[in-house]
């Protein structure tokens, strides 16, 4: 069956190829969906703050048996991730996972969360629990902070945690109820005297590493959750401030919260604060239990941690594989494989892991693609703060706005110097018409350019939120656009200001405002542009690759260097899609109407241009208008605008399917495969 959202691609193609004067179709997308909105919020039910509260909640298990990640490859190796793992997280307590680079930590994590992502070839199965229930139908509270922190740079601590607890809080909670939270939020995870601090950026100077992290905790932390998921918190951290953060985590757990943490080589402070410690190799599980029980199990095995000895120092390279040379990656694969069977035969896990699952557990269920739950706030009020957010976003971020400032100014100098008060000769056309194509291109790629580089990166921050059931795709998407419009505009208005009268263009002010209106629509045809390429790119870097590779397209094919009736016939849908063409044109039939050029000296008028009109037919622009390409542009823009929605709304996360336990290896053996892998598409191990 096709998919609604592919329904809905179809659909709206359809639509904007037809004459403008139908109705908007965002808008009625948005309309639609406040309609879906309204309904979810009418069916559901919200508990009263008071009965959120968490004294008395019933406290979370989390236990695993039997977990086995396998990835198959297409030429018929596989390698295996996780091996027949079994563990418990009880309230109360901080559960650490640690273990070498590809030892499988992250991918267990995200087992147990069910958040691993899906792809090609890779097989999860086992059992996983909540309070003795299959994970999914527990319908526990749980939040995951991922290892990267993204936010709005632009926004202070303070806006970040009251803009979610806004979009995710019951609506009919009082908005001095949200603010109390966040302020006892801030309060707890000592960002007190960071409240009023932007977040910050490569270019904005905001908060450090550790606040960064804390916020990523508190945002998960307005949804009340009752069993938190940390993927390597100190990653990245100064010691001082992965041992602040370890300590929140810490104190979240003495609350009653079940927390698990995966986590590479912690300084021996922090390692003293966890209650519980998972080790893994190659994906097979070493240790399981007490953290303050590890070195005396493997002192009993012969393996002494040294007095004054970071002791998660030691358990590391204790459980690692040294791969610098084949007699050392033999003598500690030998080690290792001794650790693992000591482990298994102490603890009794292959006799546990030989009786199965009950008959009735069909493995903990879940995965597919993430189902958000509906929106908490109406569609109106999501547009409202959404289109706050936006704004405070592209308004305060200076150093953007400056260097756009300064590069269409720059360039409206050297075109202008470039085009000094150009006459009415017959040498001026082609003055006239290169003025006019560098023009559009400069609006093009100054708003192409920006919005590839911000775009992604924003999409990976809408994606999270929009998993978390926040808002919806139409009421981000047009409080963005609504947003970004006014100032996105004045860059081009600029350009013109001061490229127009220095060129010596058209001198009439109709002219004038008829050639800022088409750069502005230039400017707004490539953002949607930028919008539709970051929707699709799977980062930055591809974003910035493919872009300006479609604009070099649309610029060969932008009416100065091909005339569109020369184009082959198979390439003749290029022109009509190409911004820059429009652009291009819209600008001639701006200024070449009604003007007269002088014939060439000696010429005799033979052969030269009499009037703008003779260069339009050169061109091929015969009875073009401002108006025409106008209608053009907008196709341009709504049907980019199109496929960027339908991209974000098709683009949810996928996530590996919980299969039942697979049949138990004989004990011995060594689960299969080569070990772990350091990333599996996305799950970084």
């Amino acid at each position: 069956m096709i998919g609604s959202a592919w329904v809905d691609f179809v659909l709206g193609a359809a639509l904007i190829a037809l004459p403008q004067h139908k109705v908007p179709l965002l808008l009625g997308t948005a309309l639609v969906n406040g309609v879906r909105h309204v309904a979810h919020a009418k069916r559901r039910e919200h508990a009263p703050p008071e009965a959120e509260n968490d004294a008395g909640e019933e406290q979370v298990e989390l236990e695993w048996r039997q977990l086995d990640c396998v990835l198959t490859a297409k030429k018929g190796g596989c390698k295996h991730i996780l091996k027949d793992l079994q563990g418990r997280a009880p309230p109360g307590r901080l559960l650490a996972i640690m273990g070498p680079s590809g030892g499988g930590k992250t991918t267990l994590l995200n087992a147990l969360a069910g958040q691993l992502p899906a792809a090609a070839g890779l097989t999860l199965s086992g059992v996983v629990t909540v309070n003795g229930r299959p994970r999914d139908a527990a319908r526990v509270r749980q939040a995951y902070v991922q290892q990267e922190d993204l936010f709005y740079s632009q926004l202070t601590v303070w806006e970040t945690l009251m803009m979610a607890a806004r979009l995710r809080l019951p609506a009919d909670m009082p908005d001095a109820e949200k603010q109390e939270l966040t302020e006892g939020l801030i309060t707890r995870l000592g960002l007190a005297g960071a409240a009023d601090t932007v977040v910050g950026d490569e270019k904005t100077r905001g908060l450090s590493g550790g606040e960064r992290k804390r916020l990523s905790i508190g945002m998960e932390l307005l949804g009340r959750p009752r069993l938190l998921f940390c993927d390597e918190p100190t990653s990245g951290l100064d010691s001082f401030q992965a041992e602040k953060v370890m300590a929140t985590l810490r104190d979240l757990a003495r609350d009653g919260r079940t927390v698990v943490a995966s986590i590479h080589q912690p300084r021996s402070s922090i390692f003293a604060m966890f209650d519980d410690l998972v080790l893994l190799s190659e994906g097979a599980a070493l240790y399981a239990g007490p953290a303050d029980g590890a070195l005396a199990f493997f002192a009993e095995q012969g393996h002494v941690c040294p007095e004054h000895y970071n002791p998660a120092e030691f358990l590391a390279d204790l459980i690692s594989v040294d791969p610098t040379s084949s007699e050392a990656e033999a003598a500690t694969r030998l080690r290792v494989a001794g650790l693992r069977s000591n482990f298994a035969a102490s603890s009794g896990a292959l006799d546990a892991l030989a009786d199965g699952a009950p008959a009735d557990d069909k493995g903990g269920g879940g995965g597919g693609r993430a189902q958000a739950a509906p929106p908490r706030c109406a569609p109106l009020q999501q547009v409202q703060l959404l289109f706050s957010r936006s704004w405070r976003q592209i308004s305060r971020d200076r150093a953007t706005n400056i260097a756009r400032a300064a590069s269409n100014v720059s360039s409206a100098l050297i075109f202008g110097g470039i085009f000094w008060r150009m006459g009415r000769a017959q040498s001026a056309i082609q003055d006239r018409m290169g003025l006019l194509q560098v023009a559009a291109i400069n609006a093009a790629m100054s708003s192409l350019v920006k919005t590839l580089n911000v775009f992604p990166k924003e999409r990976t921050i809408v994606q999270r939120e929009r998993a978390k059931g926040s808002y919806g795709v139409a009421p981000y998407f047009a409080s963005k656009l609504a947003a970004e419009s006014p100032i996105s505009a004045l860059f081009p208005l600029l350009f013109a200001a001061l490229v127009y009268p220095a060129a010596g263009l058209h001198p009439r002010l109709s002219r004038f405002a008829k050639f800022c209106g088409v750069l502005t629509l230039e400017s707004f045809a490539s953002t949607s542009l930028g919008l539709a390429v970051g929707s699709f790119a799977p980062s930055t870097d591809a974003a910035l690759a493919i872009g300006p590779g479609i604009m070099v397209l649309f610029i060969v094919f932008g009416g100065y260097y091909v005339n569109e009736g020369n184009v082959p016939r198979v390439l003749r849908w290029v022109p009509s899609a190409s911004l820059i063409k429009h652009g291009f044109e819209g600008l001639c039939a701006a200024e070449f109407p009604g003007l007269a050029f002088e014939p060439a000296p000696g010429s005799g008028g033979q052969g030269d241009l009499a009037d703008g009109d003779q260069v339009l037919r050169r061109l091929g622009f015969e009875g073009t208008s401002v108006a025409k390409t106008a209608n053009s542009q907008a196709r341009v823009i709504l049907f980019n605008y199109w496929v960027t929605y339908c991209i974000l709304k098709a683009r949810k996360p996928r996530f590996a399917r919980l299969e039942p336990p697979r049949a138990r290896e004989l004990p011995g053996g060594n689960g299969g495969g080569n070990g772990g892998a350091e990333k599996v598409h996305g799950a970084a191990a």
